[in-house]
């Protein structure tokens, strides 16, 4: 096709569609200007908007539609293939995935960002506005949605037969807006228009069950009926490798009723809440992620969301098993785990245990020896977290009232359990109370989640070394010692896609040149050769690619906060979910030290100070009360700093507001100095801490999580430690306890300035409380703030001299990025296919 005249770039032909580019279909273009025509032919034929406009927001969707065209073609035939070939598929089950924009990663892994820059100028456009127009999916909350999303990255470009189960969570977590009363949720929007990102498939729909009671049939097997029974609708988004045509599928399920579950008569008798009362209930299911628990109904509607999600999904599963053997005249059911792999990102998904024996029993009419063989050969567990109340236990009142069939499973497996420690480990017979399934404690009898998967599960994994060590030397200790070798590390991983090649094109353009190829890009342990690099010239690009994303996050925070900070200052940045443990009120403490310092110098004294800019991020679950007044003390801090005249050219404090996927991409490049400060071995792992070394940032960190490995990556000299190491914490507990603590009279002068009044009136005593007195609920600082403070201050001190050295500090930052190869999540995820799932490429020809 000839090259037509571009269109004009002036703002009165942005609001209307180009006349000059011809409409025309062209799903597979490549080039620029037959790329225009197929957004073009989108924006008029494809029209979700009223015709003849065509400002950005427009543009944006008719640019997705374009887009996604290609996507459709690699999708159909990736399903086709894997269809025709028929390997052994992984399934992952996750409550969240954080996903972010698609549109920059698609044309990103498509290898089209060019053609589409080019494109959309001709339309008047520029690329970088156009994306800026779309929401981020809000179907996550923090690492764990994130991990989930660069593992279906890594599946794709690694060419996995490989899909992802989730939930279409319309409001997602909250939208965080911050006010003077401190964090203010309100729902997410990112569906109040609608996602060009997925497909609806009408023709994919299950039923899931509720309530009920169990029949025994004449037959003797047992059947769960009546309650209530709600449809599962497949969506589909197109999760596309990294130049492969491999495509796979983040499959995501709406909850719906039907017409037949709407009650005419009702609702002409006026009665219209109890006409549509099943389309209510099931609007409620896919609502929102992780709704408010601390009400029955909050706890019901926890348990309903996880079920929602483990029976759709194998459901699913078992009806594409059948399909891709239906060649054959009997399904055999012992192939089941020759050719399924599930695994389950965390408890969430547990209950995808009792349902598939379910299935196996009550549908498919196998005996328990038969369905206990397949259930335990295909599912796989993962534990994020060894925090106590993160490990979900259910009351097993309300599992019998939702789920009456699968608490009959649970027990059989719990009594079958206990029954085989008592015939092969009786050394173990005291301990049965605290590793069996359920526990009958008469004041809270509960289903321990984690024991089952673990009991079931034929490999449990934890996501950093020092994470895994401590599974299986403390929290799994009993059972490692039954089934020694079920247990693994993978230690967590990064997509080298979006948190480096497309976030930050500056810096990887430069490491493309000093490395002589992009493969770095899929062989991230490339960037170990930047070690040999120390010329001058490197430094000096490098340097200037730093600068470029400081001064772009400068003006996306003076955008979005009003706060005009200086690209020539330290960028420190602590960003994740607000949670004691994460300890970001050690940061906000340690910065309060710092302004109270700078206030007490002398003006000679605050020009050899390294000036600082600390910027702090993250979401405060709604009901966590001491995160929110964390949130609130960030604030106040930073509204007293950044007007003080006095100090604000040397340390200002911003609060990032509604952080996500989005924000980080931001955020990350743009960083020098990383805070990763949670109490040792509380933190499993931590992803953020990969993403900023990645990014030639410093961290300063405790030895927790994936610090430990990322301290040994990129040397001990290029990341600032400091604090308690994990061995140590229960011994400074108890010690805390018979009131042997002495707390650092720094400790004690940053929390009385705070009390003093200086930010303001608001009462922070209760939060203050948390890290006084020796023992009691909420308080004894049980996280260790007050011990890790001195050391925290003066590592942080050394962070100033080593700024100073800028040499030194280009040189460490690029350590940082040259140590990074490791945490690939390609690497991470070719270990689950060899080591936990046995699967195999499955290249599309």
């Amino acid at each position: 096709m000839g090259e037509t005249t571009s269109a004009n770039g002036s703002a009165g032909k942005k609001s209307g569609i180009s006349a000059e580019i011809p409409a025309v279909a062209l799903p597979l273009a490549v080039e620029p200007t037959e790329i225009a025509s197929n957004i073009i032919y989108h924006a008029q034929y494809s029209p979700h908007f009223s015709p003849f406009k065509f400002e950005p927001e427009q543009a944006y969707y008719a640019t997705a539609d374009s887009v996604r065209d290609r996507l459709i073609k690699q999708w159909n035939d990736t399903y086709l293939h894997y269809h025709k070939v028929n390997p052994k598929q992984t399934y992952y089950l996750s409550m969240e995935y954080l996903q972010g924009r698609a549109l920059t990663n698609a044309i990103g892994n498509l290898d089209v960002q060019d053609a589409y820059f080019e494109a959309l100028k001709k339309l008047g456009h520029e690329l970088e506005e156009i994306v800026e127009q779309e929401k981020d999916a809000a179907l996550g909350n923090g690492g764990l949605g994130r991990l989930a999303s660069c593992f279906l990255d890594s599946m794709a470009t690694l060419n996995l037969p490989a899909w992802g189960y989730g939930l279409r969570y319309r409001y997602g977590l909250f939208k965080q807006r911050i006010s003077k009363a401190g964090q203010e949720e309100i729902a997410e929007d990112w569906l109040e228009k609608f996602s060009p990102w997925e497909i609806a498939r009408h023709d994919i729909i299950f039923p899931v069950r509720f309530f009920g009671r169990v029949e025994v049939l004449e037959t003797g097997s047992r059947k769960w009926v009546g309650g209530e029974v709600i449809q599962a609708l497949a969506y589909d988004v197109p999760i596309p490798g990294y130049k492969t045509k491999n495509t796979n599928s983040l499959r995501l399920w709406e909850a719906k009723a039907g017409a037949e579950d709407f009650n005419l008569f009702q609702f002409n008798d006026g009665q219209y809440e109890s006409a549509a009362q099943l389309h209510s209930s099931a609007q409620q299911i896919c609502a929102v992620l992780y709704p408010g628990d601390a009400t029955e109904s909050g706890k019901l509607l926890r348990l309903k969301q996880q079920f929602f999600l483990c029976s759709a999904s194998l459901q699913d599963i078992i009806v594409r098993f059948k399909e891709r053997n239906e060649g054959n005249r009997a399904v055999e059911w012992s192939d089941f785990p020759t050719k399924v792999a599930v695994q389950l990102n965390d408890t969430h998904p547990t209950l995808a245990i009792p349902e598939l024996m379910r299935l196996l029993m009550d549908e498919e009419g196998l005996g328990w020896d038969d369905a206990w063989g397949i259930t335990t050969r295909t599912i796989a567990y993962t534990n994020h977290t060894v925090l106590p109340e993160a490990l979900e236990k259910w009351s097993q009142s309300v599992m019998w009232k939702l789920l009456p069939r699968h608490m009959e499973i649970i027990e059989e497996i719990d009594k079958r359990f206990i029954a085989l420690i008592q015939s092969t480990r009786p050394d173990l017979e005291s301990k049965i109370s605290s590793i069996r399934i359920l526990d009958h404690n008469p004041q809270k009898p509960v289903v321990r989640m984690a024991n089952l998967c673990v009991v079931v599960a034929h490999t449990v994994n934890g996501v950093a070394q020092l994470h895994s060590d401590i599974l299986k030397s403390e929290l799994f200790a009993d059972y490692v010692s039954i089934w020694p070798s079920k247990f693994q590390n993978k230690t967590n991983g990064i997509t080298p896609r979006r948190w480096l090649r497309f976030c930050s094109p500056e810096l990887s353009d430069i490491i493309t040149k000093w490395l002589k190829t992009d493969k770095w890009v899929t062989s991230l342990d490339l960037l170990t050769e930047l070690r040999q690099t120390f010329l001058e010239a490197l430094q000096t690009e490098w340097e200037s690619a730093k600068m470029a994303n400081k001064q772009r996050l400068a003006q996306y925070i003076k955008r979005v906060t009003g706060v005009t900070i200086d690209p020539n200052t330290l960028f420190d940045i602590q960003v994740k979910r607000i949670h004691e443990y994460k300890r970001q009120l050690l940061n906000i403490l340690g910065t309060v030290y710092r302004y109270k310092k700078l206030k007490e110098m002398t003006s000679d004294d605050r020009k050899k100070v390294t000036p600082r800019t600390i910027m702090i991020g993250g979401k405060a679950f709604a009901t966590y009360t001491n995160a929110k007044r964390i949130v609130k003390l960030v604030n106040d801090v930073g509204a007293i700093v950044n007007s003080d005249p006095e100090v604000n050219s040397y340390l200002k404090v911003v609060f990032v507001p509604n952080y996500n996927v989005s924000v980080a991409e931001m955020l990350i490049p743009g960083s020098e100095l990383s805070q990763h400060i949670s109490t040792a071995g509380m933190e499993a792992s931590g992803t953020s801490n990969m993403k900023f070394a990645l990014n030639g940032c410093l961290i300063i960190g405790t030895l927790d999580g994936a610090n430990v490995e990322i301290r040994e990556e990129i040397g001990e000299d290029n990341f600032f430690l400091f604090g308690a190491q994990a061995e140590e914490v229960s011994q400074l507990r108890k010690d805390r306890e018979n009131g042997l603590f002495k707390p650092d009279p720094r400790f004690e002068e940053a929390k009385q300035f705070i009390r003093s009044g200086a930010f303001g009136s608001y009462d922070y005593n209760p939060l203050l409380d948390s890290l006084e007195g020796n023992s009691g609920y909420g308080r004894g600082d049980y996280f260790l703030v007050g011990h890790d403070f001195p050391s925290y201050i003066d590592t942080q001190a050394k962070v100033d001299e080593a700024y100073k050295d800028r040499k030194r500090w280009i040189k460490m930052s690029i350590l940082s990025t040259a140590g990074s190869g490791k945490f690939s999540s390609d690497r991470t995820i070719s270990q689950y296919a060899k080591e936990i799932w046995n699967i195999k490429d499955c290249v599309v020809p």
